[in-house]
């Protein structure tokens, strides 16, 4: 769809993905490629390198490599000067980056460019500032001994990130394990490979020494993914993604005891109290359910709204959905572009069929916008009448699907709401703070957000509990992955 909103990429067109191994962009070597798809054209972006074991072991032999050169021997103050470097760099190119972003996601412009890009950089600054105020412990045995730890990088670390949000969660990645003194093998996700392909180059032109980044492209089982979780020289893996590759990748892993790290799905609650603000709650909501096309780990999908402010809520909910424009992610007007391929988008779509037969009532949305003939396109979607055991409501859909249900009390909307083998996030909205506390205390998840969503400060702990992930990353969590404690004990 062209307007006259329409906005210009800027010159930057789609590029065809070469690995990036030990400093340079390379072929597979087999000359083996596979093809990249505009979500919201379905036309062909380019051509990206398929690698496999023999690429997967180049990457790794070059980051072991630079492992004992100079990167772990680097002055922490000069690694971290770098590593500022390249999210300056990064905002210096955010026009391209954004733009590629929405070329391979599908997701509109303005949210690559006021969201995935900026927090991009800012990853890396965060973690370049962070590492100065790292310490360890000290333990004095009164007058007998003293105890002190030593943080020592791990070595290669491969890393295997998602596509909803490309560039964005590889660097959430990237800067700690780099900022902790560890080399890196990426697999980037096969639907999204042009942003990490352009932050080798970034990470070269930063001053990164050769073979401390590596990008090798692929698939995951019998592939570059598998190969990277089974190489007995690669230390730990951390892997955002779908619980079930997390199995297969813990599976794989264990083979050779490597250490990891995973943030996985979620079947996030959204519990809202008839004493909450319905305005702040609905613009807010709006976002949790339908941003980046609901293809978040982190959103919102189970609505659940205290009875007696149900009925208001769902009216002013579905009103205010049926607003959003779904359309070109070039659009300036889109608030939502396409889902991520076609295979993602007939399961989306299988999912409101089956909510249907479970005896779910659309009250907005379900359906291909009638405006646009091609793209993975999805209107917002609203269902109600479904429970619990409802497929719908149990199974991570990942895309602008949510379902509303009506609670009476406190107890039990906690237990509807930990009623799931996923555990990552929740939203609480309520003008009782003692209620707020109070329930929140009670959710199983990792995050919990009260009058608000997706509010980050890095420091703290992210991740998920059940299913929704192993260990946590921000701050001093993911310094802790990153690198391994020796205690030295001296006797006095």
């Amino acid at each position: 769809m062209q307007t006259q909103e329409t906005i210009q990429p800027l010159k930057t067109k789609p590029i065809d993905c070469l690995h990036f191994i030990d400093g340079k962009y390379v072929p597979s070597q087999n000359e083996k490629t596979f093809l990249n798809i505009n979500p919201a054209t379905e036309e062909v972006l380019g051509k990206v390198a398929e690698g496999g074991k023999i690429e997967i072991d180049m990457a790794v032999a070059a980051a072991s490599r630079a492992f004992v050169g100079p990167w772990r021997k680097m002055p922490s103050a000069d690694r971290a000067k770098i590593i500022r470097r390249i999210g300056d760099i990064i905002l210096e190119r955010k026009d391209e980056l954004a733009a590629l972003e929405s070329y391979d996601t599908g997701k509109p412009l303005w949210l690559s460019s006021s969201i995935d890009i900026p927090r991009a950089a800012y990853n890396f600054h965060f973690f370049a500032d962070y590492m100065a105020s790292l310490g360890t412990d000290a333990y004095q045995m009164d007058d007998v001994a003293l105890n002190y730890s030593l943080r020592r990088p791990l070595g290669v670390i491969g890393l295997i990130n998602p596509w909803n949000l490309p560039l964005l969660l590889l660097t959430w990645k990237v800067a700690p394990a780099l900022a902790a003194g560890n080399t890196v093998v990426i697999k980037p996700a096969e639907w999204t490979p042009m942003t990490a392909t352009i932050l080798g180059e970034i990470c070269q032109q930063a001053g990164v020494p050769d073979g401390v980044v590596n990008i090798v492209h692929g698939f995951g089982p019998d592939s570059a993914g598998s190969a990277l979780t089974e190489h007995p020289d690669v230390k730990a893996i951390s892997f955002t993604g779908e619980t079930s590759t997390g199995k297969a990748i813990m599976a794989a892993a264990s083979q050779t005891l490597k250490r990891l790290s995973y943030e996985l799905g979620g079947k996030n609650p959204n519990i809202i109290f008839a004493d909450s603000d319905l305005d702040e709650v609905i613009e807010t909501t709006i976002k949790s359910s339908f941003i980046n096309q609901g293809e978040v780990c982190l959103c919102g999908s189970r609505i659940y709204v205290e009875r007696a402010a149900y009925d208001a809520f769902v009216e002013k909910f579905v009103a205010k959905t049926k607003q959003m424009v779904v359309g070109d992610p070039f659009d300036s007007s889109s608030k939502m572009g396409a889902l991520i391929s076609e295979e993602h988008y007939t399961r989306v779509l299988h999912y409101i069929e089956l909510a249907k037969e479970e005896g779910g009532v659309i009250e907005t949305g379900g359906r291909r916008p009638a405006h646009l003939e091609k793209g993975y396109f999805l209107e917002p979607t609203i269902i109600t009448n479904v429970n619990s055991k409802c497929r719908v409501v149990k199974e991570e859909i990942f895309g602008p699907v949510v379902c509303i249900i009506p609670f009476d009390t406190e107890e039990e909307v906690v237990e509807k709401a930990n009623d799931t083998h996923y555990g990552l996030s929740a939203s609480i909205w309520t003008n009782d703070l003692r209620r707020a506390h109070r329930v929140a205390g009670q959710i199983e998840a990792g995050i919990i957000w009260v009058n608000t969503w997706f509010l980050r400060d890095l420091r703290t702990p992210f991740g998920g509990s059940k299913q929704s992930g192993v260990g946590r990353e921000g701050g001093m969590h993911s310094f802790e992955f990153f690198s391994d404690l020796t205690n030295i004990c001296i006797k006095l």
